[in-house]
């Protein structure tokens, strides 16, 4: 069971988010804030108190946050619980779609836009389950190790190996590793999976550096490609390809031998 908090300035969509939250057999309580100061003063109130709950259900699992507010937006007070020990974990509730990069970069598990639909809700609610229940699973049990009581869940479960995407006008999070190389598209990246690809505004160069220790290394200043994903390298004249799945990918002559010895290094494990 979950235990939530809602934040939102607009009184009437924060009643209605509670209403929802509140019908939901997996939400124990959820509470609502108008604002970002008693938004903050609640978190800590109940992430102070949790040590103190035997089941922890003093605690405080999960903030649904609105993005524009008066004073402190919701991005700023996601910055602000980034610092905590153990923060909660947020889902961005928003009317505005241009945001959803930031909010992968907050490490968000989910963001949902406006008016909120009963059933994109639900699925917001089952990926907190799903992440509180895997992060209460790989805890040590009481007695081997471990303090007892309840284990707040880290903000860092969320998105260190998934992207945002848009899908019909609603944010998805796709996993890195289902990823098998990026186009550079101007300031935008497309990404190509088994199931398809995604736009996404974010440069190669960003995805580059970020996605260096998922596998992923330039063989061109168009592509980005991981490396257990290529299927063959080829020679030709002097010119260098990789295929990747039905994907044929040219390798700039800077690039190549790089990746001859990264391929190399990578067949021998």
């Amino acid at each position: 069971m979950l235990r939530a908090l809602a934040v939102d300035d607009e009184r009437p969509a924060l009643e209605e988010l509670l209403y929802l939250l509140r019908s939901d057999p997996r939400i124990a309580g959820a509470e609502g804030a108008t604002d970002a100061t008693d938004a903050l003063r609640r978190i800590t109130a109940a992430l102070d108190a949790a040590p103190g709950g035997d089941d922890g259900a003093s605690g405080l699992d999960v903030v649904f946050l609105d993005i524009h507010m008066a004073g402190l937006t919701g991005l700023d007070v996601a910055k602000l619980l980034a610092r905590f020990a153990h923060p909660p974990l947020i889902v961005f509730v928003t009317a505005h779609e241009g945001f959803a990069v930031q909010a992968f970069d907050l490490k968000a598990v989910d963001y949902i836009l406006k008016p909120v639909r009963r059933e994109r809700l639900a699925e917001a609610v089952r990926r907190v389950s799903d992440r509180v229940g895997a992060v209460r699973d790989a805890r040590p049990a009481e007695g081997a190790g471990a303090p007892p009581g309840r284990t707040a869940v880290p903000g860092t479960v969320a998105g260190s190996g998934q992207i945002a995407v848009e899908l019909g006008g609603v944010t998805r999070f796709v996993a890195i590793d289902s990823i098998a190389y990026a186009e550079a598209q101007g300031d935008y990246a497309r990404l190509y999976t088994a199931d398809g690809s995604h736009l996404v505004r974010i440069p190669l160069s960003t995805l580059e550096e970020r996605w260096a220790v998922h596998g992923f290394v330039r063989i061109h200043r168009s592509h980005l490609v991981a490396l257990a994903r290529i299927d063959e390298l080829r020679l030709d004249a002097g010119a260098t390809t990789v295929r990747v799945g039905t994907a044929e990918l040219a390798v700039s002559r800077r690039h190549a031998r790089q990746l001859r010895d990264l391929l190399m290094r990578h067949a021998r494990g």
